[in-house]
């Protein structure tokens, strides 16, 4: 690591006395100042290395996926093919999320689930549900192994179900997080839920929601025409052939499309030999963590606020502003894995993040960039976890917007409430003590309208009490005031006069 990471206290003090960020070392406004364009090569630097960071970091940690498809010849179909396994988890989403959007971005026709689950998390099965309405083509369900419980509702809604010669499907009753059944009423409830979901989902397949309702339901009767395929009392479980059986006038199988002994069986008769080209996608690292990283966003957020807050207070770029664009990395990063973002979200708040480093550090105490910068922080944080689909419109309705309005405002509340709380219990002294706050909540300011009460102030001279940046505070016969110099900034202790009283603080000029 370069020495002037680890020899913080080679820089100057970078401490404004108000506003919202710190400005560095002074700078003269001259354009032709040798001293200016050091100050703007160091800015520079400091940016340049953060950007590379970023860059690297970001994509080297986005989730895994399966070496990419080379272009093939136009005319085959393109097909994704996503892992259901082991029990339903937010991972288990995230796959499933991540493969429809890469369809959808990839031009794939259809999506096959590789089915092989006993069941899981009722919640997260509705969000795979409505993740599956949201994808254009086509998804069918080849069941490898089992789809049981929440697997059989999932199945239930795609388009087709296949199955393996020794499959099984059903007893999708549900059940509280450890297993043990539910209060009689909350059961009839979701029972009831669940049974308008799957005929909503089935459409013309009358006998898929029938048998369906009756793998929910124990005291649902499955009886087409004159026969009774299971009698109260019992939950619904289908063998391969069982669900291919034929009923009805027309005769229609009961559940599936198919049986087929292999999922490249499957796509041999859905589309002949050779006549496609598939992309199999596997649950990696990253997702099984997003899980953890997803739910404790707006905590990480509103420590890597904080960390870059404090960064902007103290000298040099060193350990406080590496930690919060770690923390704010991560928050990105955990949603990327999720399948909710990819790394535009990312890059576009860095771009913020260098308009407010710009107006600040460049061209301090206008804030014609620090503004839109700030607000497109923001807003790429709010795009960074929200749920957006490719060649889809955005709904910016209550379901969208709610969990990443919540986590935002979380995480901003929280790095006001930690920021608060350090200001209230940390010790002066030391590298806390060099913060512009410590000075500024020394002393009570007076306010502008006492000074402007006081005419006499123009001309009157008094000293910085902190740096100002142009603004700060100065003191001038033992009160504080609120002041701004015209131009230039000035250290803390410097002379300076009263030029003119403004509408919120004293107008000065160093002498």
């Amino acid at each position: 690591m370069p020495s002037r990471f680890l020899n913080r206290g080679s820089f100057p003090l970078r401490k404004p006395a108000t506003g919202f960020l710190a400005f560095p070392h002074s700078l003269i406004p001259s354009f032709h100042s040798s001293r200016f364009w050091s100050l703007v090569s160091g800015v520079l630097k400091e940016m340049k290395i953060i950007l590379f960071a970023l860059l690297f970091l970001i994509p080297s940690l986005a989730p895994a996926q399966e070496a990419e498809i080379a272009q093939q010849p136009t005319g085959k179909q393109k097909v994704i093919i996503i892992p259901v396994r082991d029990q339903i988890a937010p991972p288990a989403l995230y796959i499933l999320r991540r493969g429809l959007k890469t369809a959808i971005e990839e031009g794939a026709d259809t999506v096959i689930l590789d089915m092989e689950t006993p069941g899981g998390r009722l919640d997260v099965t509705f969000d795979m549900l409505k993740a599956i309405e949201k994808f254009p083509g086509k998804v069918v369900t080849y069941i490898n192994t089992e789809a049981i419980s929440a697997g059989a509702l999932i199945s239930a809604g795609t388009s087709e179900i296949y199955f393996a010669p020794t499959a099984i499907i059903g007893a999708a009753a549900p059940v509280s997080g450890g297993g043990q059944d539910i209060d009689e009423t909350m059961k009839q409830k979701i029972v009831s839920y669940l049974k308008a979901r799957v005929r909503a989902m089935s459409g013309e397949e009358v006998n898929r929601a029938q048998a369906i309702s009756a793998m929910i339901d124990a005291d649902y009767e499955l009886k087409i025409g004159d026969e009774v395929l299971k009698p109260k009392g019992e939950l619904l479980t289908l063998t391969a052939s069982e669900a291919m059986k034929e009923y009805g006038d027309p005769a229609r199988p009961l559940l599936g499309a198919g049986i087929e002994p292999t999922i490249e069986a499957l796509m041999d008769t859905m589309f002949g030999k050779g006549n496609y080209t598939a992309t199999t996608l596997e649950v990696s690292w990253s997702e099984k963590i997003a899980q953890y990283l997803t739910t404790l966003a707006p905590i990480l957020l509103a420590i890597g606020l904080v960390l870059i807050f404090i960064e902007f207070k103290t000298p040099g770029f060193g350990f406080f502003g590496i930690g919060g664009g770690i923390m704010l990395a991560i928050v990105f990063f955990g949603h990327s894995a999720a399948g909710l973002s990819g790394h535009e979200p990312a890059i576009f708040f860095f771009i913020g993040f260098a308009l407010v480093m710009i107006d600040l550090f460049i061209i301090p105490g206008f804030f014609v960039l620090a503004l839109p910068g700030a607000l497109l922080m923001l807003g790429s944080l709010l795009w960074g976890m929200s749920d957006i689909w490719p060649d889809q419109p955005i709904k910016l309705d209550s379901e969208f917007l709610f969990r990443p309005l919540l986590n935002l405002i979380t995480g901003l509340g929280g790095a006001i409430l930690i920021f608060a709380l350090l200001l209230r219990y940390l010790p002066s002294g030391g590298l806390w003590g060099k913060m512009v706050l410590d000075s500024a909540i020394a002393g009570e300011s007076t306010l502008s309208s006492t000074a402007r009460s006081e005419p006499s102030l123009i001309g009157a001279q008094g000293h910085a009490v902190t740096a100002l940046f142009p603004s700060g505070q100065i003191e001038i016969k033992g009160k504080r005031y609120d002041a701004r110099l015209a131009l230039g900034d000035v250290q803390p202790g410097t002379v300076v006069r009263v030029v003119s009283v403004g509408e919120f603080d004293l107008k000065v000029e160093a002498i």
